[in-house]
């Protein structure tokens, strides 16, 4: 039956849904590890984070709804055929194999193996728990099964309640109070839009418009069917998934705080993680968390390399099928991921920051069509004016020695002296702005063009 908005239960449904989508095992070490970097300043940074890690992932999955879009491809392709393709698959390589999935086996080690075997034999223990964490990947990923919707519905809720009493308990007895730990020389000025950034690393928004489609085809299985109203009723539902990661998010960041008054800065959220269940849940605690995070992580990884798998035998057909991708993103995946969390975090840093304005820019684009009448003349010109200065945010922030290798610091000065803002990260949204009033007076000029 069709009908222009949910009923409660069903919004509730959608919501869940939306959160079990966006939120595991992987979004705890990025809040964690900004309270530790953030400490007294660590409210402008919440605002920043859950700009970028709920706000923007929620509104991502409303602009396919409200694009009518079957996937990211056919969205992106709005700006151009080609663009669309290499768009979709920079994103999908970026939440897959390149950065995401090597992402959930290495916190899986860093949380749960790591702080058992100590510094001896360090390689070859992380070489072991990746083998078999990815071959638990590609056996599920070759053979679709009802475990993954097991760890999703069991696991999950498990690692939430644990997470609660963890939170509960090191609120209750902090390290030091939030008020007193000196923020790190980057928090110290500017936390709103280095909390901002940081959210970047969750992927959630990227995700949001790769995966959305999931949610969408719920809103609509539910009898919801005009574009608008999707897009309207998937909002509704993301506002209650969007209070439940904002609180998580809050509390785990002012958490992550407070236990700078019991360790040093941890070079990762991970690490971070494990030494706060140690001190207030002992060797037990940190055991259950190691076990909950590597089945969630599990679950994740899975679903991960079977949508990468899906949409490049769309991407690119004729060439594997989709278990020769499965396998050639899984053993992939098994080889970065043992670098190691710290450098996979590093290394996605720069890839983050050149694709978060472009899908940024494509979200506000996609919910705000009508207004310029689905110009492809607007979508070219923005994006283009987005992508220049974030060319310059990932040379900015690639590793000091590629930096010096390229010649990059150069190119640094000239972002900082050519684009507004770039300091803050936020050297594109000038340019987009610009792109923006360049399209419509091309729109108005030569016509629209769809």
């Amino acid at each position: 039956m069709k009908k222009s908005k949910l009923t409660m239960k069903e919004t509730i449904v959608v919501a869940s849904t939306l959160f079990g989508m966006f939120f595991g095992a992987g979004n705890l070490i990025f809040p964690v590890h900004l309270g530790q970097m953030a400490g007294s300043n660590s409210v402008p940074a919440i605002i920043g984070f859950c700009i970028t890690a709920v706000t923007i992932p929620i509104l991502a999955v409303a602009a396919i709804g409200n694009t009518h879009s079957d996937n990211l491809l056919q969205l992106s392709s709005k700006v151009g055929s080609r663009y669309g393709k290499l768009f979709t698959a920079a994103l999908y390589l970026t939440i897959g194999p390149f950065f995401a999935i090597p992402r959930c086996a290495s916190v899986s080690f860093t949380t749960g193996v790591a702080p058992l075997v100590g510094e001896k034999g360090y390689w070859i223990w992380q070489l072991l728990f990746t083998f078999v964490f990815f071959a638990f990947v590609m056996y599920f990923s070759l053979r679709p099964s009802g475990i993954t919707t097991w760890i999703g519905r069991v696991i999950n809720p498990a690692f939430l309640i644990f997470l609660g009493v963890l939170v509960v308990i090191a609120l209750i007895n902090p390290g030091a109070a939030m008020s007193e730990v000196a923020p790190i020389e980057s928090y110290q000025s500017g936390a709103l839009f280095n909390g901002f950034i940081e959210g970047y690393g969750t992927m959630d928004a990227i995700a949001g418009l790769a995966f959305g489609i999931v949610i969408i085809n719920v809103v609509r299985d539910l009898g919801v069917e005009k574009d608008g109203d999707v897009a309207r009723e998937t909002v509704k539902a993301g506002i209650f998934t969007g209070i439940l990661m904002a609180v998580i998010y809050i509390l785990t960041i002012i958490m992550g705080a407070q236990s700078r008054g019991l360790f040093e800065l941890s070079d990762n959220g991970g690490i971070a993680l494990t030494q706060i269940s140690s001190h207030y849940l002992g060797g037990l605690g940190s055991f259950v968390l190691a076990i909950t995070i590597t089945l969630a992580c599990l679950k994740t990884a899975i679903g991960l390399v079977t949508s990468c798998g899906e949409m490049f035998v769309k991407l690119i057909p004729g060439k594997l099928n989709y278990r020769g991708w499965a396998m050639v993103f899984t053993l992939f995946s098994f080889i970065v991921s043992n670098v190691g969390l710290t450098a996979i975090i590093n290394y996605a840093v720069p890839v983050l920051m050149l694709l978060y304005p472009l899908g940024i820019t494509l979200v506000v684009l996609a919910l705000c069509e009508k207004l310029f009448g689905k110009s492809r003349y607007v979508y070219a010109c923005v994006t283009l004016g987005a992508f220049v200065p974030a060319v310059f945010d990932f040379c900015k922030t690639l590793p000091e020695g590629m930096q010096k290798i390229l010649g990059i610091p150069s190119m640094t000065m000239i972002g900082q002296e050519v684009f507004p803002f770039f300091d803050l990260g936020l050297g594109w949204v000038v340019p987009a702005l610009i792109g923006l009033a360049v399209g419509i007076v091309l729109t108005i000029t030569k016509g629209k063009k769809a």
